[in-house]
């Protein structure tokens, strides 16, 4: 196995071998993030476990293999109304594809939206609509603070830009597919870019899907920006196989009045990191981050949270919840950070997990960093089995063993689920969950995926 020096310098090296790609058909703005990511990447490097924040995820086996590269776009023969067709009727999305993190050109789905809704590939809105663009590309994701932001920074070349103007409602959730593709091993990088302005609503619904069991390593950035009165849910539901290792890290800011809801549902892959950012950046902003992972086998799933008060009188509500079988690992790493001035905050944290076998493991950090004194704040962690009296109390009423622990478990998984605000979507959450847990499925059976040869 190669050294982490040895990975840094390697992707050094694609950098400069591969820069005449990367600029071609990038914009100045792109371009100029791209060279300064490059310079903090090489002070940075790929997160080892010596970051405390990577502590309990080794990334050097992921990024020691040769992937294929795509810096250009690379055209995959699909259709999606032909691949991706959702089996809950009553849901009704707007829907966009991706495919190896690029934005596919073919969408055709996208004919009910709001007149001034943009959603586009971020290549093509930072030569179309550059003023917005430039507002907020590189705003929110500092690539000083993390090398896989600042490898997403210099190697990325599109994504998905959606724009939602000012008092605009998206009655229907937007749902975006993110295709992992290829014939041979892949490296996928994929920034996205999301501006939702005064008193509009938006929802999100990412479903993260590969295609092919060939090696997969995505590394994705979301920026996100919540204007004042502004309301906005993302939903991300993760299933890729067991070869896949899945990079996501998402900034918020919000500004006053506005209300985000985020819940991050992780059922399948091998290795999955999500690094959560949210800056409260206005008065009365109110904040919701859920998550929850059902692991087995080998797999490994790492929750990063941060929660930025850097206004008074504030709410955020933050709750995750595992459970864990096989010689699955877990981490849960949730920091609140309440600044000197962020007066009469609430805020709230709470970690939960259920280990079902005697090999499974999860490290949990709950933190809670307080310069204010007028607040109210909690934060806790639980790590445990099943209940035995709750079981011995299923039991007794003639449910047998096997279906009494079906039933505590997914109850204490549901929790999370109905926290989503969008009612279909919930169901079908419930379902895939209740048949996860039952190990009856390996793969999201949300969607209908037939791939054309």
């Amino acid at each position: 196995m190669a050294n982490i020096d040895t990975i840094n310098k390697d992707f050094a090296n694609l950098f400069e071998q591969g820069k005449e790609l990367l600029t071609n058909g990038s914009s100045n703005c792109m371009n100029k993030a791209r060279e300064k990511a490059f310079v903090q990447f090489q002070k940075l490097g790929v997160p080892t476990r010596a970051n405390e924040n990577y502590k309990y995820t080794n990334l050097i086996p992921a990024f020691d293999h040769p992937y294929n590269v795509n810096l250009r776009y690379m055209e995959v023969d699909v259709d999606l109304n032909d691949i991706f067709q959702c089996d809950v009727p009553e849901l009704d999305t707007n829907m966009v594809l991706l495919t190896n993190g690029w934005y596919y050109g073919n969408n055709k789905t996208l004919t009910e939206l709001p007149k001034g809704v943009i959603v586009c590939g971020v290549q093509e809105a930072a030569k179309k609509y550059p003023a917005i663009f430039e507002a907020h590309y590189g705003k929110y994701a500092k690539p000083a603070d993390d090398g896989l932001v600042a490898l997403n920074t210099a190697l990325a070349k599109d994504g998905l830009f959606i724009y939602v103007p000012k008092g605009v409602v998206v009655e229907k959730p937007i749902q975006v597919v993110n295709l992992l593709r290829s014939d041979r091993d892949l490296l996928a990088t994929q920034r996205n870019l999301f501006v939702i302005e005064e008193n509009a609503q938006a929802k999100i619904i990412v479903c993260d899907h590969t295609l092919t069991h060939h090696k997969y390593l995505s590394n994705a950035v979301t920026e996100i920006n919540v204007a004042t009165n502004a309301v906005f849910d993302l939903y991300t539901l993760q299933n890729q196989h067991l070869n896949s290792v899945i990079l996501n890290s998402t900034f918020i800011r919000q500004e006053k009045n506005s209300n985000v809801l985020t819940n991050t549902i992780s059922l399948y892959g091998g290795t999955i990191r999500n690094n959560h950012h949210v800056l409260l950046d206005g008065e009365h902003c109110e904040n919701h981050t859920f998550g929850m992972y059902l692991m087995d086998k080998d797999q490994h799933v790492d929750n990063f949270t941060s929660i930025d008060h850097a206004k008074p009188n504030c709410l955020s509500n933050e709750h995750f919840k595992g459970v864990m079988d096989g010689k699955a690992t877990a981490a849960f790493a949730g920091r609140i950070y309440v600044r000197p001035d962020a007066q009469k905050t609430l805020a709230y944290q709470s970690n939960n997990n259920l280990l079902l076998s005697d090999d499974a493991q999860i490290n949990t950090k709950p933190q809670l960093i307080i310069d204010a004194d007028d607040v109210k704040c909690s934060h806790g962690a639980t790590v445990g089995q099943m209940d035995e009296d709750a079981l011995f109390y299923l039991r007794a009423r003639g449910i047998d063993e096997k279906e009494a622990r079906q039933m505590l478990m997914f109850a204490f998984a549901h929790e999370i689920i109905e926290k989503i605000r969008v009612e279909p979507l919930k169901d079908r959450i419930d379902a895939l969950v209740d048949t996860r847990l039952r190990g009856e499925i390996s793969k999201c059976n949300t969607c209908a995926i037939a791939c054309k040869n």
